[in-house]
């Protein structure tokens, strides 16, 4: 079953993970900001009453929303939230039969007044032209929020969305940009996880920088050896930057930023502290550095 009000993204960005789409969320005002997951989020427009999932974004004000038949939907974060508080369908039911009934009110109200200004001697128009003002000013004084709110109407319906012209120009200008763009950037596709082998292998690996790193439990920094370039020789598996201790053994070849070594190790996945190096080498042997 397809939902015909639903408006379809042409270029969004999915959500890489769950962290980007827990801050997202919290800068959309949908989550507190110690939230450290997610929650249920429920769709509760024209009559329905869904879970839905928020999977990502158009852009800062337009959140993309997944129903329950998997279609997707843009929908603005101020609305969603509105539709998250428990009084959401009483109060929109209550709202639809106060403009069933506001006309009979309003004409209610108009033959009292007449009928006192009748009795009173005052003028109707006059009285009538004060509450037009009284009207004007408590519209003046709507907040942020309920203007945000109202400006939401415009993602959620085609209707609300063409009662606001500047809206609709400002959102068909951006997907009209978007569609300028590659296809290929909607969505960033992560790189396979490498697979490394559990015992020792040899490796070749060109000395990229010597550093060193805070130890905790030494008043000494640990000296460390970056390797860039490294890659298993048996396999011909590229693994790319891996770091060392600069242990006794290595410090008797006296190495050099530059130079290229082959040996014996067993490499694990393991980050260097304060560096992006994702990968160590562990107790490297029959180390030979390679001739220029």
């Amino acid at each position: 079953m397809e939902y015909a009000f639903a408006i379809e993204p042409q270029n969004y960005q999915l959500f890489e993970n769950d962290e980007e789409q827990v801050e997202k969320c919290q800068e959309w005002g949908l989550l507190s900001g110690k939230a450290s997951k997610t929650k249920t989020f429920y769709y509760k427009g024209h009559g329905l009453n869904i879970v839905c999932s928020i999977v990502g974004f158009v852009d800062k004000m337009t959140a993309v929303i997944q129903l329950g038949n998997d279609q997707l939907h843009c929908i603005h974060p101020s609305y969603l939230k509105e539709m998250q508080a428990a009084s959401y369908g009483a109060k929109h039911a209550a709202g639809a039969e106060a403009d069933e009934t506001g006309e009979e009110a309003a004409i209610h109200e108009t033959e009292a007044v007449e009928a006192q200004s009748v009795d009173n001697g005052t003028d109707v128009r006059s009285d009538s032209a004060a509450v037009g003002e009284s009207d004007a000013d408590a519209g003046a004084a709507k907040t942020v929020e309920e203007m945000l709110a109202e400006a939401g109407f415009a993602f959620d319906s085609v209707e609300s969305a063409a009662a606001i012209p500047e809206a609709v120009e400002e959102a068909a200008d951006k997907a009209e940009q978007a569609e300028e763009k590659p296809k290929s950037k909607a969505k960033k596709e992560k790189a396979p996880k490498l697979e490394l082998p559990e015992d020792k292998v040899k490796l070749i690996a060109t000395v990229k920088e010597f550093t060193t790193v805070p130890n905790h439990f030494s008043d000494n920094d640990d000296e460390v050896v970056i390797y860039e370039a490294v890659s298993i020789t048996e396999q011909g598996t590229l693994v790319g930057e891996a770091w060392s201790s600069h242990s006794a053994t290595l410090k008797k070849q006296e190495l050099e930023v530059g130079d290229v070594i082959t040996f014996e190790a067993k490499i694990v996945a393991k980050k260097l502290t304060k560096h992006p190096v994702p990968y160590k080498i562990n107790n490297p042997a029959k180390i030979k550095k390679e001739e220029a």
